[in-house]
């Protein structure tokens, strides 16, 4: 898991693709980090995204990188009932308080994925297995 979120912490910005209904959506994300041997997300859960990945798990995040190299990685989103993983995201970017607090009610909704597959490509090479 190291591979991915350093892969991801390089990218910065990197794009998850959800479906909602019979379509995709695609939007960026950052708010990633490791624990517990998992890559752990964060989205709001007053946002599409959520809703859209409560509707169907299946996602998709693309990172792309410096040097023709980007990452495919894919697989079922899970979410964390521990809340331990909100508050570790939250510490480790502060300005999420000001969206995710008692005062808004938004929460910050943590997952990881599962059933995954990542791959690193070189444009116009081969893919190579970050798992």
């Amino acid at each position: 898991m190291s591979k991915i979120n350093d892969y991801l912490t390089e990218a910065g910005v990197f794009y998850m693709a959800t479906v909602d209904g019979d379509r995709p959506r695609l939007r960026p994300l950052g708010a990633h980090m490791e624990m517990d041997d998992k890559v752990i997300f964060g989205v709001g859960d007053f946002k599409e995204v959520y809703k859209q990945m409560l509707a169907n798990p299946n996602v998709e995040i693309v990172a792309c990188k410096e040097g023709g190299h980007w990452m495919r990685y894919s697989g079922k989103a899970v979410f964390e009932t521990d809340g331990k993983y909100a508050e570790a995201m939250l510490n480790g970017a502060p300005h999420l308080r000001g969206i995710y607090n008692d005062e808004t009610g938004y929460k910050m909704m943590c997952f990881h994925i599962e059933d995954a597959t990542a791959v690193d490509i070189v444009i116009m090479g081969e893919g190579e297995s970050l798992i």
